[in-house]
């Protein structure tokens, strides 16, 4: 059995033991196992369930590609917000709404099911975040939205991004993740929340158990959807789709890559949705200036790296490896060289990756090093540079690695790390995104201005 296979096994048990009080949660939280598996096209029969059929095998009706010109706004004061949310995003540092706000903002306050796709660090989160704080009946102490996400990380970030922009409304907002006590998370819920924010393993616990009541839920929103959607996932969201009883629910689904079989399943449980598509050649992003370095071998990319650290000046950065051996042996290595790193991966309690995230975010540690665990959404500001220790295993998971620097229209650097082998998966990756990928200058000192 090759090193890749036992540690996609290794990866895979690690997160299945992570919780000893709930492993049913997170038996079925695969996490960082399945954030690159493939797209499963089964079928599923229809069904009759709580009194209303299962959307999720119901003929998708036809689907407008672009939306009613009236729905694009470039201001938030037009999108008709109520005056608390509109402080809230202000507050929050928006001052106008970017391309996909401006296109799926509206809609999704509207009630319309939405499948968004667009550029990473361009205010996807922000954008159902809106859409939930807007339908909000606030007289109301009951779960009325509920956001899936694939991992621990992206959920908590989902959360803070809905607390802040609903600092003025008071919304209660929850986190439903693994790591965290049942019996404080089940009065958690029971006390009455606004929005729930989870993983799918706990929060189809807490529905079984009666802690999360669904009865006033109205809006679902599946964030990375072609994660959500994997084999890893996809039965898991099935199951909680089957729990909720509103015929009238509202679907979003977003995500930075979305093919097309992910959109066909999205489909079959969505009705007439909006969708917002990049075009492929559309989706590498415009401000990040990608490059590469032929090391040769795989043994010189540790020298090269630390050389690479030695010339540049850099606020923050991430580095992605394959796995998560190849993570704390990197860390390690360059630890004893007095870089100030951290290292994150499912190997982790909850905690302690909940600890290292906010060190790096306070600027305590300036490197992070991970696998794809922290490839997708996780937002830290300033972080100008983004190293592939190891090109990815998946050419979907590159926008999204790359994606953590330059958020929001800031400009930001990524660059691989290749050997002799990597030529071939470098070019194809530049086919599949329209992009070029150049070779790092030599004269680089100033490549971050």
């Amino acid at each position: 059995m090759s090193d890749n296979c036992l540690d996609k096994k290794e990866e895979t048990n690690s997160v299945l033991l992570t919780s000893q009080e709930d492993p049913f949660a997170d038996k079925q939280e695969k996490e960082e196992a399945y954030i690159s598996s493939s797209i499963t096209n089964s079928s599923h029969p229809s069904a009759e369930v709580g009194g209303k059929p299962d959307l999720w095998s119901k003929e998708s009706d036809d689907s407008s590609n672009a939306g009613n010109k009236d729905d694009y706004v470039d201001s938030f004061e037009h999108m008709g917000l109520r005056e608390p949310l509109l402080r809230g995003i202000y507050s929050y540092g928006f001052e106008l709404p970017s391309a996909i706000q401006q296109r799926a903002i509206v809609p999704c306050c509207k009630g319309q099911d939405v499948i968004a796709q667009a550029q990473s660090g361009t205010g996807k989160t922000a954008t159902f975040a809106v859409g939930i704080l807007q339908q909000l009946d606030m007289s109301v102490d009951q779960c009325q939205a509920l956001v899936l996400a694939p991992t621990r990380e992206l959920a908590r970030q989902t959360e803070t991004v809905l607390l802040s922009l609903g600092d003025y409304m008071k919304v209660n907002v929850f986190l439903v993740v693994g790591g965290e006590k049942v019996r404080d998370m089940m009065s958690a819920l029971n006390s009455g929340v606004h929005v729930v924010v989870g993983t799918p393993g706990r929060v189809m616990h807490m529905i079984r158990a009666g802690a999360l009541e669904t009865d006033k839920l109205k809006i679902l929103v599946l964030d990375e959807v072609d994660v959500m959607l994997s084999r890893g996932f996809e039965q898991q969201v099935r199951d909680i789709f089957m729990e909720l009883k509103n015929p009238s629910l509202q679907c979003i689904t977003v995500s930075a890559t979305l093919p097309n079989d992910v959109i066909k399943i999205a489909d079959k449980f969505l009705r007439n949705p909006l969708k917002i598509l990049v075009k492929q050649e559309e989706i590498t992003l415009e401000g990040i200036k990608q490059y590469y370095v032929d090391v040769g071998k795989e043994e010189y990319k540790m020298e090269t790296i630390c050389d690479l650290y030695g010339i540049l000046s850099i606020a923050k950065s991430v580095i992605f490896c394959n796995t998560k051996h190849k993570v704390q042996w990197l860390q390690d290595r360059m630890s004893a060289r007095d870089f100030t790193v951290s290292a994150i991966h499912s190997d982790q309690s909850p905690e302690e990756r909940k600890t290292v995230m906010k060190e790096f975010r306070t600027g305590s540690s300036r490197i992070l090093i991970g696998t794809d665990l922290i490839s997708r959404g996780i937002d830290v500001h300033q972080v100008s540079l983004v190293f592939n220790f190891d090109l990815p295993p998946e050419r979907e998971s590159y926008i999204h690695r790359i994606g953590r620097g330059g958020r929001f229209g800031r400009k930001g650097v990524a660059i691989n790390l290749i050997t002799q082998d990597d030529h071939r998966k470098l070019r194809e990756l530049e086919v599949f995104y329209s992009t070029a990928i150049e070779e790092l200058p030599k004269k680089i000192d100033h490549l971050l201005d």
